[in-house]
């Protein structure tokens, strides 16, 4: 059976993909990398850095060892340390969190980006098609209400947030972290709600030939 390397960089990111993952792609063997201290020290740097790349190298070489045949990020503000990673160890596949979910969103005129994690969005608007109008909003308070283990606040301030969002044909729930806020974002606003886990999954599937 294959076994895919998932790499984190947020505490709440292991649980939602690990979950898409034992639904979508049971036969798979998983094994999970976290390091928080890429997410705090992204916060503090307020930029991404070439020692931050080279920490993105560094675990991505430790996940092929262990014989890992694909590797999926989970942290969506790394982009560019993602693409480093991918064009060092091609062809193995090496995703970025959010490619897979921008690719099922292509049919979109419009699209509403929802993030509790400000760097995202400084990021991540600019992976979309240029087709694609990306409006976004930070939920307040929602990564916040996460850590303290209030889930039910986290995904009514996730939904509450999606509704300001006027003229979308879809939502998309930036972070990995925000997966579970799905079923309440589209009982809030109507409207078909992506996320991050089960469009990455569908795509390794697809990559790795299952």
């Amino acid at each position: 059976m294959p076994r895919i390397a998932l790499i984190h960089a947020l505490r709440h990111s292991p649980a939602p993909i690990e979950a898409a993952m034992a639904r979508l792609w049971p036969e798979a063997t998983v094994m999970s990398l976290l390091d928080t201290s890429l997410s705090a020290d992204l916060a503090a740097a307020g930029r991404l850095t070439p020692r931050m790349t080279e920490r993105f190298l560094g675990l991505a070489r430790y996940a092929l060892g262990t014989g890992a045949e694909g590797i999926l990020f989970t942290c969506s503000a790394f982009g560019p340390c993602i693409e480093a990673v991918a064009a060092a160890f091609a062809p193995i596949p090496v995703l970025k969190p959010n490619e897979a979910m921008i690719e099922d969103a292509a049919g979109c005129r419009r699209i509403g980006l929802v993030a509790s994690f400000q760097p995202t969005l400084d990021s991540m608007p600019a992976e979309f098609p240029p087709g694609v109008e990306v409006v976004t909003i930070l939920a307040e308070g929602a990564m916040a209400a996460l850590d303290a283990g209030d889930f039910a606040t986290h995904d009514r301030l996730t939904a509450e947030a999606a509704r300001q969002l006027s003229g979308c044909d879809a939502i998309a729930l930036a972070q990995f972290s925000m997966a579970r806020a799905a079923p309440a974002v589209a009982a809030e606003t109507g409207l078909p709600v992506l996320t991050t886990p089960d469009s990455a999954v569908r795509k390794l599937m697809r990559l790795l030939g299952r």
